[in-house]
């Protein structure tokens, strides 16, 4: 599932297993550059996870016969980037079309000049408006080149427990309970009505699944748009922090670390009746929560502060390649919404481009977990209320993965509020120096 690659390269960090030799194409010796469009051109292709293209590399070598592709696809998420930016540093060894997580964008976007601007070599259709206007842009280096398409993305919405709720005399339906999730203030209100209604259980997982979607949301986050660290002087995130911490002590989190063993069985045990969802966290739900559970959980199309987004990707040139305006034109087509809509039926990446977003294959889509929700609406909807990205400075992910979500699961098991913040200022300075 999409879930694992969003999930795991985002949210913690997890350790993970060695890249290995995954994305080495471009520097391999290839094929002479092509002077013709029948000569044959060998082009590789780095992904990790899944990404939905086991059907569309060998329907686009149908399409071209005489292109060939390798496509080098690793499990895990940490290590390819960590391989990537080594391969970016040394100059060689990376694929002519090379996969960038979201979450590790800005660590590639201030090496721009290693990247081919493919306003300039890619074809025509793919035209900023193939996007929504926040995801292409996100993808934008400081001097105005786009170094990647887009593939998909992860417009949150909340899932929930609805039988949990209504034991606690709580709205369950999917329009009923949208008031609860209006804002971060009226969700931990929510919270402590379902404490004190169920004797104490968990109204959510974790306090940093909370806390990081919550950084999102804001115009600045860790890093400002000059590249440095705002967190001694950003109020917005100290507020959300207070809230974040306010809930733990109130007994709201059930202090669960994001994808460990104790958070999969969670899920399964009911121990916890709220959670934030991107799309791609419907497939964690009910691989993890079993049969047994079935039509348990609902999703709404709410999210506290309007909207958010957690999760997605893009594909890449570098300048390694011997082939970018052949490698651009396959990028370009692998994010296409026609193709899109074939990955997203694949492996249930939610697309991010606007025609992708209204069609109705994706519209219809619906979900027998989730009790037949319209989950392909839903999602497309929240899409859409994302306004503009926040910017994401080098060191951004590692504060995330390194710095907040460690502080908080020391308050989770006891730490005070203003400790904790103090081990986040002090492990984000470490990144940031």
């Amino acid at each position: 599932m999409r879930s694992i690659r969003n999930g795991l390269v985002l949210a913690l960090g997890i350790t993970m297993t060695a890249f290995g030799l995954a994305a080495c194409g471009g520097d391999d010796g290839g094929t002479p550059a092509a002077s013709d469009p029948n000569a044959k051109v060998e082009l590789s292709l780095a992904t990790f996870t899944e990404f939905g293209y086991e059907a569309l590399v060998p329907e686009y070598e149908r399409l071209h016969p005489n292109v060939k592709i390798t496509h080098r696809k690793t499990g895990q998420g940490g290590p390819y980037h960590q391989d990537l930016i080594t391969k970016l540093a040394a100059g060689s060894g990376l694929a002519d079309v090379t996969a960038v997580e979201e979450g590790h964008l800005s660590n590639v976007l201030d090496k721009g000049s290693k990247f081919n601007d493919l306003n300039k070599i890619g074809p025509a259709e793919a035209s900023p408006e193939r996007w929504l206007g926040w995801k292409y842009d996100a993808a934008k280096t400081k001097d105005g080149k786009v170094i990647g398409y887009g593939t998909d993305i992860g417009p949150l919405a909340m899932c929930y427990r609805e039988d949990m709720l209504g034991a606690a005399g709580l709205p369950t339906d999917p329009e009923a309970v949208k008031p609860l999730f209006a804002t971060w203030d009226s969700y931990f209100a929510a919270g402590d009505q379902y404490v004190a209604k169920t004797g104490g259980k968990a109204w959510f997982d974790s306090a940093a699944q909370n806390f990081n979607a919550m950084v999102n949301q804001l115009p600045t986050g860790y890093i400002g748009p000059d590249d440095k660290p705002t967190l001694d002087s950003n109020q917005s995130i100290k507020d959300a922090w207070t809230k974040v911490t306010g809930a733990v002590a109130k007994g709201q989190s059930a202090k669960l670390t994001a994808f460990s063993n104790e958070w999969n069985s969670g899920f399964k045990q009911g121990a916890f009746a709220t959670k934030v969802c991107p799309a791609w966290m419907l497939g964690v739900i009910e691989e993890h929560s079993g049969p047994e559970n079935a039509g348990k959980w609902a999703v709404t199309a709410a999210f506290p502060g309007g909207g958010g987004n957690w999760g997605g990707s893009y594909l890449t040139v570098p300048t390694q390649s011997k082939h970018p305006k052949e490698a651009a034109e396959l990028a370009a087509w692998l994010t296409a919404p026609e193709q899109q809509i074939k990955a997203f039926q694949a492996k249930g990446t939610f697309p991010s481009q606007v025609k992708a977003l209204e069609d109705p294959a994706l519209l219809s889509e619906t979900d027998a977990y989730f009790g037949g929700a319209k989950i392909g609406q839903l999602f497309a909807e929240q899409a859409k209320k994302v306004a503009k990205p926040q910017y994401k400075g080098p060191g951004d992910g590692q504060i995330q993965e390194n710095a907040s979500s460690p502080a908080l699961q020391a308050v989770e098991q006891g730490k005070s509020a203003d400790a904790g913040w103090t081990q986040l200022l002090d492990a984000a300075k470490k990144i940031t120096r």
